[in-house]
């Protein structure tokens, strides 16, 4: 993959999967942006690389259209956007519902993707076109009951980049979600005993399935990544269409 000259923007891009991403774009020839709310961590990542560190709360609607603004003055262009910010809930959604714990895992799993792509489409029709990446989860494609909270926002990210991807694909921008599995990343910190059996991803994995998405993913495709297998594109299988005008119903438990 070859990135010389082009620029890109990661939230999220001070630790694990996001601080793996900036190093394999740098790797590639970019210049990145890196968007985190721990200032002094974004400058590191920044700093270590060449880039820039924009601190900042992706879910405040201003801060990635400014982000974006802040990247296209430092570089002259915008061509890669990873949405990868990301928080889990620490409740279960299901009864005693936490409203403002709700709020903010909505916020920045869900919310952020939808003010960062609106923010990037500009710039990225202004470089000739580009490529938005959100970082989803399995939990994105599949139930995950421990966490009905999260498994909602990652469901909604991968049908906002389905549903938006067509709409921009004419115009060279790509959009697809990443859907990994279990990480060794800050994310699950607290809960990194519960695991001890369970064979986890690094984020350099999660990251190299972001860099194959950029090289070779077609709009609107969320490739899962798993331990020990080739990421790619998930098989989401198609609905029933209507049955023909003036046929009855003829109701299985196939249809449902």
């Amino acid at each position: 993959m070859d990135l010389s000259g082009r620029a890109a923007l990661v939230t999220g891009g001070a630790s694990g999967i996001g601080a793996a991403a900036v190093e394999r774009l740098v790797a590639a020839g970019a210049s990145v942006a890196v968007v985190d709310r721990d200032a002094d961590a974004a400058d590191t990542v920044a700093q270590r690389h060449g880039g820039l560190a924009i601190p900042g709360d992706v879910t405040d609607p201003a801060t990635l259209p400014a982000a974006v603004a802040a990247t296209e003055e430092r570089f002259g262009r915008l061509d890669v956007v990873l949405l990868n910010a990301g928080v889990t809930a620490g409740q279960s959604g299901i009864e005693d519902l936490d409203v403002d714990g709700y709020r903010r895992i909505v916020g920045v799993n869900l919310d952020h993707v939808v003010f960062g792509l609106t923010a990037a489409v500009p710039a990225l029709r202004r470089a000739g076109g580009g490529h938005v990446i959100a970082t989803a989860s399995l939990a994105g494609i599949v139930a995950m009951p421990g966490d009905a909270l999260y498994t909602a926002t990652k469901h909604a990210v991968v049908g906002y980049v389905r549903s938006a991807a067509p709409t921009l694909a004419g115009e060279g921008i790509r959009v697809n979600a990443v859907c990994p599995g279990f990480a060794d990343t800050p994310l699950i910190a607290g809960v990194k005993g519960q695991f001890a059996e369970f064979p986890l991803l690094t984020a350099d994995e999660v990251a190299a399935a972001i860099e194959g998405i950029l090289d070779r993913a077609e709009p609107g495709e969320c490739w899962y990544v798993q331990p020990g297998r080739a990421p790619a594109a998930y098989g989401f299988r198609g609905v029933p269409g209507p049955r023909d005008a003036g046929r009855p119903p003829e109701v299985s438990w196939r249809d449902h």
